[in-house]
């Protein structure tokens, strides 16, 4: 897992979500040198956890898509689905892979129920406007009824320990199966 006060800055977001809340953009000149689509950029947070570089606690991992836990969960069990491949924003996103990430996102939402008890999930992305990595990712939140998740605003909490984080990742891997 990786922990807030180790999170890296990504050198093309400018931000490293450790302020409470998703930065109000990524700015473009963040962006200088960025390889281009489809390609693997080392210097982005998202695409290290992806390749194994970077730690975190993966629930679900494919040929074109990998899930993991959010360091700063909404929600405990809240997971990032994020295409392998480097993609800035899901309108960047390249048709052969608008399937296996949205079906990715699809069993993640339902697992998401028998995992935590769950009685439901907020599904979410965002494109450059409180895009705090800029690596195409789609939230999957646990919700139940009177959770306080109000509008979009997004308290952070956190795991209470490597431990905890990890048994979260292992149910949600177990309702996955």
């Amino acid at each position: 897992m990786i922990s807030s006060a180790a999170r890296p800055v990504c050198p093309l977001s400018g931000s490293n979500g450790e302020n409470g809340r998703e930065s109000d953009t990524a700015d473009e000149n963040d962006r200088a040198g960025d390889p281009g689509p489809g390609a693997v950029d080392p210097r982005c947070l998202f695409c290290r956890i992806a390749g194994g570089a970077e730690p975190a606690q993966i629930v679900l991992d494919s040929p074109d898509v990998v899930a993991f836990l959010d360091a700063r969960p909404v929600f405990k069990g809240h997971t990032l689905v994020i295409p392998r491949r480097h993609v800035d924003t899901v309108v960047e996103l390249p048709a052969e892979l608008v399937q296996p990430l949205f079906t990715a996102v699809q069993r993640i939402a339902g697992a998401v129920m028998p995992a935590f008890g769950a009685q439901g999930s907020f599904v979410a992305t965002n494109s450059r406007i409180s895009q705090s990595v800029p690596h195409m990712h789609m939230h999957v939140v646990p919700r139940v009824k009177g959770d306080g998740l109000r509008g979009f605003f997004w308290p952070r909490t956190k795991y209470d320990s490597a431990d905890e984080a990890a048994d979260y990742a292992s149910r949600m891997r177990d309702a996955l199966e």
